[in-house]
């Protein structure tokens, strides 16, 4: 290898290398300027198994007894300290 193919070696590298900067860079712009619109994408996660998506766990009526007294002395303790 001669001194001419070494520095076009070594401009290309560092060109290709500023290309994929400029990619990504272009790419963490769009997804902060369409963050709010964006569905997160999930691959090999529990939920891209789920075939029927229907089956979400919603609360149960124990979950919602343990919360609810929680919530009651929340509202009573701010509802006297307005008075």
């Amino acid at each position: 290898m001669d001194m001419d193919q070494a520095a076009v070696f070594l401009a290309g590298s560092i060109l290709t290398m500023l290309g994929f900067v400029v990619v990504v860079a272009g790419a963490v712009v769009i997804n902060n300027i369409i963050h709010k619109f964006w569905k997160p994408v999930r691959i090999f996660t529990i939920d891209s198994w789920n075939i029927n998506p229907s089956n979400n766990r919603f609360i149960s009526q124990e979950e919602l007894d343990r919360i609810t007294p929680k919530l009651d002395e929340e509202k009573l303790t701010k509802d006297t300290d307005k008075k």
